[in-house]
């Protein structure tokens, strides 16, 4: 991983702060993305229950020539089992064929349920159990992370959530940033829409650098500190996605890609997703 930068979290852990997403993939599709960016050079692979994929991540495991402790896997509790997390996450350790992974996801708060303080505190003790290496949560607010915060004395590494150049979330940001909480992005590419790739900015940096939109744009979320996990199952494009170590943004260009916040939301809002 040296190749890469890597992030540390609260915890003493680290993590590539680039990665492969693999939402909305099939299981063969999971493996043969896997594999492929294993073999490009990524280090991190970012799965979850509910994208019924493990499977496929758990064979690229197996396939490839990278050693299992070189490897971040990430996978994530569902929603209908926050009150069964052992559970769950036994299953998908089966799934994946590991013993452990290095970082499990609450995927939501689900506010309505109220059950994600339940939820955590089964999952420091998972960590505790060493079924993972590492706690984190997507797609919580500030309220629900102070609730964490309050009710168990223990913060989680990551909050992951979606985050592109038209939905910046950087008041969220900026508070996980003072509890020492990693902003993680998904959907970072605005999932190819929202016009992102059409604005000028972007436009004039891809020809600047001699690089694609989708590069600047990978490039704008490592220079923000934030860990980045663009998804494909396309082999060109995983490959250029992972191709973005050998420029940086100006500290203006930065700036100007943070200019085109719009609070354009595209998954669920996480204050009523239940």
């Amino acid at each position: 991983m040296a190749d890469q930068p890597i992030i540390k979290l609260h915890d003493g852990n680290m993590m590539p702060q680039l990665g492969l997403g693999v939402w909305q993939a099939s299981v063969d599709e999971a493996r043969s993305a896997a594999v492929t960016a294993l073999d490009v050079g990524y280090r991190s692979i970012d799965t979850a229950a509910i994208y019924k994929n493990e499977e496929g991540i758990g064979q690229a495991l197996r396939e490839t020539d990278v050693a299992r402790d070189d490897i971040f896997i990430t996978t994530k509790l569902w929603n209908d089992d926050q009150l069964n997390a052992e559970k769950a996450l036994e299953a998908s350790l089966k799934k994946l064929q590991l013993d452990t992974v290095d970082l499990y996801l609450m995927h939501w708060p689900c506010p309505e349920k109220d059950t994600f303080v339940a939820a955590w505190q089964a999952m420091i003790k998972l960590q505790q159990q060493g079924l993972t290496k590492s706690i984190g949560v997507c797609n919580f607010n500030e309220p629900h992370l102070k609730r964490l915060l309050d009710e168990t004395g223990v913060s989680p590494v990551i909050n992951q959530v979606e985050l592109h150049p038209m939905l910046q979330q950087r008041t969220l940001h900026s508070w996980n940033a003072m509890h020492h909480i990693q902003t993680e992005s998904w959907s970072p590419l605005a999932q190819g829409g929202e016009g992102v790739f059409d604005q000028e900015i972007i436009k004039r940096l891809a020809q600047k650098y001699g690089k694609t939109p989708a590069q600047i744009v990978i490039r704008w979320h490592l220079d923000s500190g934030l860990v980045v996990i663009p998804k494909s199952v396309t082999p060109s494009r995983i490959k250029e996605n992972f191709e973005v170590f050998d420029f940086r943004l100006e500290k203006t260009e930065v700036s100007e890609i943070t200019s085109l916040d719009r609070n354009n939301r595209l998954g669920p809002d996480p204050e009523s997703f239940n």
